[in-house]
């Protein structure tokens, strides 16, 4: 039995985040983690397409809260204790500076993950703590205030121990045997599949400004929307699949969108198609594009109104203008099924905040059992802000720890 003073299962960026802070809070402190892979920080690797995209710039933690789906109320708190300014100041005073691109993502300066993975790799050698590989967790008990763990590779036991698996479905069992509830996990980041004539043969389109709604919910979002070779995704999707998560499930991926290409009205497109018939008589209505639409979905969307390449505007009839019009405007499409978002597979689903004490985030129910990240019921929306809720949770965890 190898003892310790703090246990964590599971390295990835929660769990590396706290053990470098309570080692370093508290150097007397003997701390190991216990992570199943052959090497840890997967998901850092991997995030950002290889750069990894650390944190998001946005410091009022009010604003902060708004892009977690599950976690809105719950890490308001936590943010006013650790957040972007202090995820940004703790990499820069380990030598990694971060940059903020045009969307509110952050970088490291250096474009690449591995950055951040040395980092860690590095403080973590510099405050002595063990980092062990391929030790699967098959057990976790508790007895007289310790914690007892197998893992494939030996027996451990620790007076404190910190979950920061992710959506780990075999940990979440093993916790439930702790007496705590699990909600279980459905994709949260996923892109639509959707087979549409309008959308066939233009992947990497975008058009920028658009509002999607999904027919028969309060469901809504807007933002950039890219056309792939399967369907749909960009901001506007992602958003859609992170906050509709649990009723999309329901509906088994299967539901139809409304989208507004252009964010105007129905109405008010169609009276600026009347102005365009009277000033642009001669031109067909094919090669004329409009409202800042990308040249190949113009051309798709009057298709699909019941027009030809060879359609002048003088020859519009009022049937063909409301087609267009409603194409611009309120354009159905079908989804079904989705597809994963790159590498950045997020779940919602975890243990239920409401076992989750967030000034510590210790367990409500045991003394000295901490969880951090993903394995919480809490996820974002893409752009940096599922990581900053790892730095979060790790950071306090590890404040309290290290008293």
């Amino acid at each position: 039995m190898i003892e310790k003073d703090v246990i964590i299962v599971g390295g990835g960026a929660a769990g590396f985040f706290a053990a470098i802070n309570i080692a370093e809070q508290n150097p007397k402190l003997k701390v190991a983690i216990l992570e199943r892979g052959k090497e840890g920080l997967q998901k850092v690797k991997v995030s950002g397409g290889g750069r990894c995209n650390v944190t998001h710039a946005e410091f009022i933690p009010s604003e902060l809260v708004q892009s977690y789906p599950r976690g809105e109320k719950e890490l308001l708190g936590p943010f006013h204790q650790f957040m972007t300014g202090d995820t940004i100041e703790w990499f820069e005073k380990r030598g990694v500076e971060l940059k903020i691109e045009d969307d509110g993502r952050m970088f490291p300066v250096t474009n690449s993950s591995q950055t951040i993975i040395d980092c860690f790799l590095s403080e973590a050698k510099k405050h002595k703590v063990d980092i062990l590989y391929n030790h699967s967790v098959q057990s976790i008990k508790k007895h007289n205030d310790r914690f007892s763990l197998e893992t494939s590779q030996g027996e451990f036991s620790s007076e404190k121990l910190l979950i920061a698996t992710g959506s780990n479905t075999k940990i979440w069992k093993l916790i439930e045997g702790f007496g705590h509830t699990v909600s279980q996990p459905v994709p949260s980041l996923f892109t639509f599949n959707i087979k549409d004539e309008r959308i066939t043969d233009v992947p990497g389109v975008v058009a920028l400004h658009v509002e999607v709604k999904v027919i028969n919910t309060d469901l809504w979002s807007e933002g950039p929307l890219l056309i792939t070779h399967w369907g749909m995704s960009a901001p506007a999707i992602l958003k859609l699949s992170a906050f509709g998560a649990l009723e999309l499930a329901k509906r088994d991926y299967k539901f139809q969108i409304e989208i507004n290409f252009i964010r105007q009205s129905f109405n008010d497109c169609l009276e600026v198609l009347k102005i365009l018939k009277q000033d642009l008589a001669k031109k067909t209505v094919y090669k004329s594009t409009q409202f800042d639409l990308p040249k190949r979905l113009w051309h798709k969307l009057v298709l699909a109104s019941n027009m030809n390449e060879e359609t002048r505007w003088a020859d519009l009839n009022k049937s063909q203008l409301e087609n267009l019009s409603s194409q611009l405007t309120t354009a159905i499409f079908n989804v079904d099924g989705k597809s994963t978002f790159k590498e950045e597979f997020v779940t919602a689903g975890g243990i239920n905040l409401k076992e989750v004490n967030f000034k510590t985030f210790e367990s409500k129910l045991h003394k000295n059992l901490y969880f951090a990240g993903e394995v919480i019921n809490v996820d974002a929306i893409t752009g940096g802000f599922n990581f900053q809720n790892a730095w979060t949770g790790g950071y306090i965890v590890a404040k309290s720890i290290s008293k």
